[in-house]
């Protein structure tokens, strides 16, 4: 469950307007190099460092002219939001039309792919550009809250002079991210936007709410995916000899024989039947069944293959993953945020951090202890003998590479942890 703090764009008690010209004041001060009388908010001041390192365009963004309607439709089936699209729309849309908004539904690429609400803000939002089919990436029109919203990894409030973009400053967008459940892969965003004077702090945690609402239908449809895959493949798994489990194809874990229980298991990249080494188990053998797999566990031998190079990619904003490769083949982990800065520091540390390390290079807090913890323990089941212990590290036997991005500001954009913003 996300824990986030949710931050209004506008102070406790400011007048709106008056914060608007503050806001407006710090804004053209960032983008001559002076002083601000005011700084930004830290999320969105480490926006628009982004957007000056792109050399950004402040007056008119980047030109991406909107997806042709054949790839829209395309997009919107393949986006893995429809199922939540119902919930989205009943919980905001009237919403939006009353208080002059628009309801807008991007995916992970913030390629717009439904927008609704109000008649007379979407004519508005048409002379922005900001139309079905259009880009709203930091990288095309600045710092937004959809745009911001994708890299933070986080709910956004974004109002008046916080947009990078002049032209946005007539606006107030509140936007909460949108996850798949089976894999924790970001499927998109869905925000309200409307004319900055309708501005109001309950925006934010409204969208956070509804949000919520559609990711928990999607975890009940994939859980209602898993019974349906327990029903159809217990007849065979009953008739396996030894240690056995059936997995979906994102690896959760319809039904086991054999051994305990266990909610998910993490599969090759591109899983095909065969051989196959599995951190958590060893070497198994994988066979296809209707929507998933049969995972037949072998025999533990002291001399199998163990993994020789784990290559941690942190290049993307959106998608952090963990490659593994070794004599039996490869796999891919895709991380959470915080894995992926857990993972970060560890390759930068190879003798280990202890607990109360890791809490301050993460929270500036030697004291969140157990919150490390429970999430290294996460990671170990997911990793198998990847990841060693007392201390926390990488095991001695791993080649560790990383691939990043050239500027320090691009690495773990979301991320606010002292060890990775240059702060521990």
């Amino acid at each position: 469950m996300r824990q986030e703090h949710l931050e209004a764009a506008v102070p406790v008690g400011a007048d709106p307007r008056r914060y608007a010209r503050v806001l407006a004041q710090a804004h053209e001060a960032a983008l001559s190099g002076a002083r601000p009388p005011t700084a930004p908010r830290p999320v969105i001041g480490a926006s628009w460092q982004r957007m000056r390192l792109l050399g950004l365009d402040p007056d008119h963004g980047r030109d991406d002219p909107p997806l042709p309607e054949a790839e829209l439709e395309a997009r919107r089936r393949g986006s893995g939001l429809a199922d939540a699209l119902p919930i989205l729309r009943g919980g905001l849309i009237s919403v939006a039309e009353e208080a002059a908004h628009i309801m807008v539904v991007v995916d992970g690429d913030a390629r717009v792919l439904w927008r609704d609400g109000s008649a007379a803000v979407r004519h508005r939002a048409d002379r922005l550009g900001f139309t079905e089919g259009a880009s709203w990436h930091e990288n095309r029109v600045g710092t937004n809250a959809i745009g911001t919203a994708l890299v933070a990894r986080r709910p956004m409030q974004v109002y008046s002079a916080e947009h990078y973009v002049r032209s946005h400053h007539a606006w107030t967008c509140a936007a909460a991210p949108l996850h798949d459940p089976r894999d924790g892969r970001l499927l998109g965003v869905v925000d309200l936007s409307g004319p900055a004077a309708t501005v109001h702090a309950s925006t934010l945690a409204l969208v956070d709410a509804v949000a919520r609402l559609a990711e928990s239908q999607l975890r009940n449809a994939h859980l209602a995916e898993l019974e349906r895959l327990r029903a159809a493949t217990l007849p065979a798994l009953a008739k396996v000899d030894g240690r056995a489990l059936v997995t979906d194809e994102h690896g959760w874990v319809a039904a086991v024989s054999g051994l305990a229980p266990v909610d998910r298991v993490t599969l090759p990249a591109g899983c095909g039947a065969g051989q196959a080494w599995l951190p958590a188990f060893g070497t198994c053998r994988l066979e296809p069944v209707p929507g998933g797999w049969l995972v037949r566990l072998a025999e533990r031998d002291e001399g199998e293959p163990v993994p020789t190079t784990a290559v941690l990619d942190v290049r993307s904003p959106r998608e952090c993953v963990l490659t593994v490769t070794g004599e039996s083949g490869a796999w891919s982990y895709r991380l959470s945020p915080r894995h992926a800065e857990m993972l970060y520091v560890l390759a930068r540390h190879r003798d280990g951090r202890s607990a109360a390390e890791l809490a301050l290079d993460l929270f500036g807090d030697p004291e969140r202890t157990v919150t490390v913890r429970a999430e290294m323990s996460r990671l170990r089941r997911r990793l198998g003998g990847i990841l060693a212990r007392r201390p926390y590290r990488f095991a001695d036997d791993i080649d560790v590479v990383f691939q990043q991005p050239d500027e320090p500001d691009l690495v773990l954009p979301h991320s606010t942890a002292p060890a990775i913003r240059g702060r521990g």
